[in-house]
Parts: C-alpha cells; sequence; structure tokens
C-alpha cells in the first residue's frame, strides 16, 4: 500500500514538474533582448542604419534591439566574434561587403562567410558617387578612362583604406576599362575627399551622403553614381551603365543581416520578416534616405543566392588586381 502510494506520489510529481518546465521550454522567441552587433564606430553609416532598423525591429517582436558597437580591423573583430556565438537569435550581426572582402584580402581570418552565418536578410545599399578634382579635364567616366588610355601615368584615385569599397570601385573601373590608375590610400574618407578638392588626386569613389555640398559648392564635380538608377539627390548625374560602364552597380556598398550558423528556421524567418517589416515602414524610408541608403529588403533564399555571387565577382577582381589589406 505504501509502495502504491509512494507510485502515485512521484508521478504526481513528475507530472506537475512538467507542467512547471513546459512554459519555459517552450516561451516564445523572443523572450530577451536581442544583440544587433556592428563592427564599425558609433556615428557612422552602418552605425546610423543599424540603430534605425533595431528601433523598427523592436517594436515587431516585442523586446528590444540593443546595437553594440565592435569596432576594429574593418569589421573583423564583429564578423569573427559573432561567427563564433551560439545560434540562438539572440546576436545578429548587421555587417557590410567587409563579409565578403576580408577573407579575401587579410590572412588568417577565422570564419568562411558563406558557412558560418545564415543570411537573414540584406538591408540597404549605400551607392557611391564619382566626383573628380573640379580642374580635371575629364566631364565624365568615359572621359576620365580615355586620360587614363591616352597616358598610363596621368590618373589616380584616392580612397578611404585598401580594400574598402572605394578601392574596390576604383580597381572595378581600371580593370573593366583595360587602364592603369594609381590608386592613393588614405585614413578614412575624409582626407581623401580633401586631397580630390585640392586637385592632388584626381577622383573618388564618395558616399553619397556627404557629397551634395561640396558637388553645390563646386569643390568637386560630380561624374557618374554606381547605383541602378539616378539618384534623387543627384538628378543630372548619369549612372555608371549610362557611362558605358554596364553592371557598374554591383559595387554599390551593401548592408546586411546575419546570424550565426545553427541559428532555427523558424527564428530566422521571423527575423526577415520584422526587417522587411521595417523597410517596408515609410518613416523607416524617409530616415534611411537622410543617411544615403536606399532600402533593399529581401527573403533569406535571395539574400543567400547574393553572398554567393558578391563572394565570387569579387574572388575573381581580389586575384586579378592582388589587392591585399594586411
Amino acid at each position: 500500500m505504501i509502495h502504491k502510494r509512494q507510485l502515485l506520489l512521484s508521478a504526481a510529481f513528475a507530472a506537475a514538474t512538467a507542467c512547471v518546465a513546459l512554459p519555459a521550454a517552450a516561451q516564445a522567441y523572443p523572450n530577451k533582448p536581442i544583440k544587433l552587433v556592428v563592427g564599425f564606430a558609433a556615428g557612422g553609416p552602418t552605425d546610423l542604419v543599424a540603430r534605425t532598423l533595431a528601433a523598427d525591429m523592436a517594436k515587431t517582436l516585442g523586446q528590444p534591439v540593443v546595437v553594440e558597437n565592435r569596432p576594429g580591423a574593418t569589421g573583423r573583430i564583429a564578423e569573427e566574434s559573432v561567427a563564433r556565438d551560439v545560434g540562438d537569435g539572440y546576436t545578429l550581426l548587421l555587417d557590410s561587403q567587409t563579409l565578403i572582402t576580408n577573407p579575401l584580402t587579410m590572412s588568417k581570418v577565422l570564419f568562411n562567410p558563406l558557412r558560418d552565418f545564415v543570411p537573414i536578410s540584406r538591408v540597404a545599399t549605400l551607392p557611391l558617387i564619382l566626383l573628380a578634382s573640379p580642374n580635371l579635364p575629364a566631364n565624365n567616366a568615359k572621359e576620365l578612362v580615355a586620360m587614363a588610355k591616352a597616358d598610363k601615368s596621368s590618373v589616380n584615385y584616392g580612397s578611404a583604406g585598401v580594400a574598402g569599397s572605394g578601392h574596390l570601385a576604383g580597381a572595378l573601373l581600371a580593370t573593366t576599362a583595360g587602364v592603369d590608375m594609381l590608386h592613393i590610400p588614405f585614413k578614412g574618407q575624409a582626407p581623401a575627399l580633401a586631397e580630390v578638392m585640392a586637385g592632388r588626386v584626381q577622383f573618388i569613389f564618395y558616399a553619397v551622403a556627404g557629397a551634395k555640398e561640396q558637388v553645390e559648392a563646386k569643390r568637386v564635380k560630380a561624374l557618374a553614381v554606381t547605383s541602378a538608377q539616378r539618384l534623387p539627390q543627384f538628378p543630372e548625374v548619369p549612372t555608371m551603365a549610362e557611362s558605358g560602364f554596364p553592371g557598374f552597380e554591383v559595387t554599390t556598398p551593401w548592408l546586411g543581416l546575419v546570424a550565426p550558423a545553427g541559428t532555427p528556421p523558424a527564428i530566422t524567418q521571423q527575423l526577415n520578416a520584422a526587417v522587411r517589416r521595417a523597410l517596408d515602414a515609410p518613416e523607416t524610408q524617409q530616415r534611411l534616405a537622410g543617411l544615403g541608403a536606399i532600402p533593399a529588403g529581401n527573403t533569406q533564399a535571395e539574400f543567400a543566392r547574393f553572398l554567393q555571387t558578391d563572394f565570387g565577382r569579387w574572388e575573381k577582381l581580389i586575384k586579378t588586381t592582388g589587392i591585399r589589406a594586411d
């Protein structure tokens, strides 16, 4: 009798424990704040887009999305740390083209961009504008290339640093046109642009967001934009495709959201939906436009294909040119 009573008590305890434990195990995602890692300093374009996106995603997800800056090594520090993180949906990475180019231009990178992350969604593109020194004879991209063909030592261009988006765009232009152009790297876009304005450097592929004032003041002249269509900020400036260089929009820097490998599909699908809902909001689009960014949300499958294609195109250019960042 006592033995039977003990069995009944044990069964009742097990059932009660299961009832208590079930809600904790089955809690809906997310049930705590989400960390959104950015590999660049606060106040820069990537950080500002991340904070805009985080605020809107939090409304959909019902939990805070907290931006955490881990700058250094052109985003590599953040990329490697998130790649090692647990794939539980609570650590995400908003990254740029460097997710692809860092492993191609740096030694001993501790992640594979196509294997160690789950694509969530592309978020935005940040078009570049080809700015030239005001005293440069060329007034469009074709004339610039013609100068380089006429005299191999006549054309140089600046950038914010080796293997950055401006450097890669310049290298692609030179490779596509079959000309030599000297790359002069600087520590940031501001000093590079200053040298273009002074006429000591001839051109630069520069972020659209910071260019309008300089163009309007005629400190530089705008030759082309890298976007697929003309930009409302510069309606009179042709695209690179219109200038005779089709497909050049692939150089336009992008931002995208990824999670560590192993993140469950149910979670990544929920995150994708939150991103796309945020990017569809008119107020978000307006804030992004103020940052020179164009919303570019897509499905997980589309973003995965984009990353594979992007890796292939930059791998080819980097091998051809021998660009190294270390």
